[in-house]
């Protein structure tokens, strides 16, 4: 029996679905997920695995213009993604019929890349707005199969599914059968802390922060973590720990609760904010905070 094996990258704008979809896919809560736009900072594997094929899906960061060398490392990993896919995932969402980075385009029609366009959201548009921004996505792309769907109802998702595997080239799988993603614990811990930090601030708070876990020790029946937020300036330290410290307090008890689900055993959760001022601009602690290509 032949073999089919594949890297499945997705990328788009921000805020169109990505990171909903590859949960989907996947079956786990793998990317957290908000309504803000560049929730995901980094390139997250998810791997679905059948009989005789591998799905290796990749969520992505949103595309941006940067601002930041965190954004350049961003976009980094998008770069990444459209070398290295063996088929490529362009998601929109209904509506969307504007190009915001011409040069991503470009780079996606000179390659031959298998590539699927699709438009997200459809439960929040009407028939007729779906077909128009089918149409202006098929002339974008011309080479692509453009579909329509709904992530978070799961509209049309197992379509993607048996689409991916006819496109998957014959290979070997690429990690054990039995191996859901690249990503160690210590990471998943630091994104549902991140996760409450987008959910529970608002304006540049949650983009100013970096969550890092600074142990994580698994007992038998515990598993005790610590972590530190890391921000830019005073005035946001102040923000993030609240009056008498409520608004830390409940950032780490959502994100402990979570964390419980996650990894099917009580959580000991430290969590402590420090000042790290311009970590957003600082090549060395970028690299330390896992921002390399």
């Amino acid at each position: 029996m032949s073999h089919k094996s594949g890297f499945v990258n997705i990328i788009g704008n921000p805020n169109v679905g990505k990171s909903t979809l590859m949960n989907t896919l996947v079956g786990e809560n793998l990317s957290i997920i908000t309504y803000k736009a560049q929730t995901t900072r980094q390139r997250i594997m998810g791997i679905v695995n059948g009989e005789d094929f591998q799905i290796v899906y990749s969520d992505t960061p949103g595309i941006v213009d940067p601002a930041y060398k965190l954004h350049e490392r961003m976009m980094g990993f998008i770069n990444t993604a459209l070398e290295d896919a063996d088929v490529l995932i362009f998601m929109v969402e209904i509506g969307e019929m504007t190009i915001k980075n011409q040069k991503v385009i470009d780079r996606i029609n000179s390659i031959e890349t298998p590539l699927l366009v699709l438009i997200n959201k459809i439960d929040l548009g009407t028939q007729e707005k779906t077909i128009e921004t089918a149409g202006f996505w098929q002339t974008v792309f011309p080479r692509a199969e453009v579909k329509a769907i709904s992530a978070l109802t799961n509209f049309n998702t197992e379509g993607i599914l048996n689409k991916v595997i006819s496109l998957l080239p014959e290979a070997p799988p690429y990690y054990p059968k039995d191996q859901l993603t690249d990503k160690f614990e210590r990471f998943f811990a630091a994104e549902m802390i991140r996760e409450k930090i987008f959910v529970n601030y608002s304006k540049e708070i949650p983009y100013s922060c970096e969550t890092v876990i600074e142990s994580f020790q698994e007992e038998e029946n515990i598993i005790k973590i610590r972590s530190v937020i890391f921000v830019e300036r005073d005035s946001q330290k102040g923000i993030v720990i609240g009056k008498g410290g409520e608004m830390l307090k409940k950032v780490g008890t959502q994100a402990r609760k979570d964390m419980e689900e996650f990894f099917g055993k009580k959580v000991y959760l430290e969590v402590f904010v420090k000042v790290l001022k311009d970590w957003r601009n600082n090549e060395n602690l970028l690299k330390r905070f896992g921002y390399t290509d």
